[in-house]
């Protein structure tokens, strides 16, 4: 049988190291002690540590080829076989109180029947979930388990926050029907937030689909076939998101019509006033000129009789625009 000296896997600042005990519990790993690799063990670092980053560039326990990938440099969802285990790179909602939802964090994994190594430099609760079952001992019992409970959970928290946006989009709708305009810029990052979960989920459900049809001795049949129900879940959220990037798009038309409607109405108030005192304003554009000869000029009451026919001229032509509907 196999087996690590305790000390090959101790990493002062790794966040999680600890051997699976095949009942669903965690042992944690201790540097005296010699391992027998009949469970695997699992290692979660943060990169940006130094001592975790120094034992992933240096250590045998993984192949040369996972080293760069396990220290930041992959970004999008993805998924590598190497021999009998896997190199995956997963996306997940931001629930860290310092960011947006949609600002995803990535978690990379490198995984085989004997070790789970993952990193991450952002929080991932989905990590968090599955320590908290492993503590209470009803979590997984193997590499396979792992690797499915943990994107189960990824699937769960993408699923939750797909609901969110969808909400929003109601709530928007329903605002526009009474005439009530979204603030500036909401429906903007709403549509953000929806192109960039369709950019990262979509080949996250291709890793699924993968890893689910992949023929691999630490995954067993019942488990290809819960990856491939997360993988059919997260394409019905993809559906969600192409539905959600069509309605907002209705949604932006929608307000631009609204607004331009607005601005015409406006524009139509303004030149039918204009239209009601444009014989006023040729009239005393005319009776201004400082020539002689201006008809009751001379007469005390000229000017209030000028302002009484000024205010019965405006009085009569919007009297006829009313008649004509156009007031």
């Amino acid at each position: 049988m196999d087996v690590i000296e305790g000390k090959a896997l101790q990493v002062s600042d790794a966040i999680i190291s600890c051997q699976l005990d095949g009942k669903g519990g965690m042992i944690p790993i201790a540097e005296d002690e010699v391992i027998e690799c009949e469970q695997p063990c699992w290692l979660h670092l943060n990169y940006t540590h130094s001592k975790s980053a120094e034992w992933l560039q240096s250590t045998p326990q993984i192949p040369d080829a996972v080293r760069d990938a396990l220290a930041g440099d992959s970004m999008r969802p993805r998924v590598s076989r190497l021999g009998d285990g896997f190199m995956i790179v997963l996306r997940s909602v931001n629930h860290n109180t310092d960011a947006r939802r949609d600002q995803l964090v990535v978690m990379r994994v490198f995984i085989n029947d004997k070790l789970i190594v993952s990193t991450r430099r952002r929080k991932v609760s989905a990590v968090d979930e599955v320590l908290t079952d492993l503590q209470n001992g009803n979590g997984p019992i193997d590499c396979g388990s792992w690797l499915v409970d943990v994107c189960d959970a990824l699937t769960d928290h993408t699923s939750e926050f797909i609901e969110e946006l969808h909400d929003k989009i109601i709530e928007l709708e329903d605002a526009l029907l009474d005439q009530q305009m979204p603030a500036r810029g909401e429906l903007g990052l709403l549509r953000k937030q929806l192109i960039v979960m369709r950019r990262y989920m979509a080949p996250q459900r291709d890793v699924y689909a993968r890893l689910a049809s992949e023929k691999l001795a630490w995954m067993d049949d019942s488990e290809r076939r819960r990856m491939q129900e997360i993988a059919d879940r997260l394409g019905r959220g993809l559906d969600d998101l192409d539905a959600g990037v069509a309605r907002t798009a209705i949604l932006a038309d929608e307000v631009a019509s609204a607004m331009a409607e607005s601005m015409n109405r406006r524009t139509y108030t303004m030149s039918l006033m204009a239209m009601i005192f444009l014989p006023a304003t040729f009239l005393t554009g005319l009776f201004g000129v400082n020539l002689g000869g201006i008809p009751g000029g001379g007469w005390e009451y000229g000017f209030t009789i000028f302002c009484l026919l000024l205010v019965a001229l405006a009085v009569g032509v919007a009297g006829y625009l009313r008649k004509r509907h156009w007031l």
